[in-house]
């Protein structure tokens, strides 16, 4: 069975990253939700795609601040709560060329220990395009699902680097899945023990010939064309 994430929640009716978003993507049959999180000044975790505020960057802020540069900007609890029971693929950003970029990578740290405190209710992959960051992850938490984040070159050598290095899942863009690789991928991915989590997958052919291949998940703008294209979810 290919699940359903909802790329920043119901993107297309609400806005995006905001916990009605993802209350709405799941309503519309969604198996899951895909989020972006990023640490504030005083070490707490929101949920939003870029760093850049009206007040400055989410990095520079108090979560107070935040919240106040950006109504409506949730926490990464928050967000797991409203989820709870689905699947939440929990994006990190921490990149070097990113505003508000951590060395030190706090924010892995905070992740792993807000899911600890929650005592593992939660059905999470916790995914970067950072591969230090997922390392870190693992290293301190190997119970936690984590995803390496790729949108080029070749996959199957993106794949061999996740499998290295121990991690659940390889989240390739859609568009590194051409006819040549699909097939290819899947089966090493699988044969590795490693699921394929697809994004941003909005496309009807797409999505049916990535649930023929047995990705294990597609991440997609659209949650109700894909229920729609895969039929109800399962009871």
């Amino acid at each position: 069975m290919t699940l359903v994430l909802a790329h920043r929640g119901a993107n297309r009716e609400l806005p995006e990253n905001t916990v009605a978003a993802f209350r709405r993507a799941l309503a519309l049959g969604a198996d899951g939700v895909e989020l972006d999180v990023q640490r504030t000044a005083d070490d707490q975790l929101v949920v939003c795609h870029d760093a850049a505020t009206p007040a400055g960057s989410i990095g520079e802020l108090t979560v107070e601040q935040a919240c106040a540069a950006l109504p409506g900007l949730p926490t990464l609890a928050e967000v797991l709560d409203a989820s709870l029971g689905r699947l939440v693929n929990v994006e990190m950003k921490n990149l070097p060329w990113q505003a508000g970029f951590d060395p030190d990578d706090r924010l892995s740290d905070l992740v792993v220990a807000l899911l600890r405190e929650r005592g593992g209710v939660d059905d999470v992959v916790v995914s970067s395009f950072n591969l230090e960051s997922i390392d870190r992850v693992r290293a301190a938490a190997p119970e936690v699902a984590t995803g390496f984040l790729v949108m080029g070159g070749d996959p199957v050598r993106a794949l061999e680097w996740a499998a290295e290095r121990g991690h659940s899942a390889l989240h390739p863009a859609v568009a590194m899945l051409d006819g040549a690789h699909l097939g290819e991928v899947v089966t090493r991915a699988h044969g590795a023990g490693v699921a394929v989590n697809v994004w941003t997958v909005n496309d009807v052919a797409d999505l049916i010939r990535l649930r023929d291949a047995g990705v294990n998940a597609v991440i997609t703008d659209d949650p109700a064309l894909a229920r729609a294209a895969y039929g109800a979810p399962p009871a």
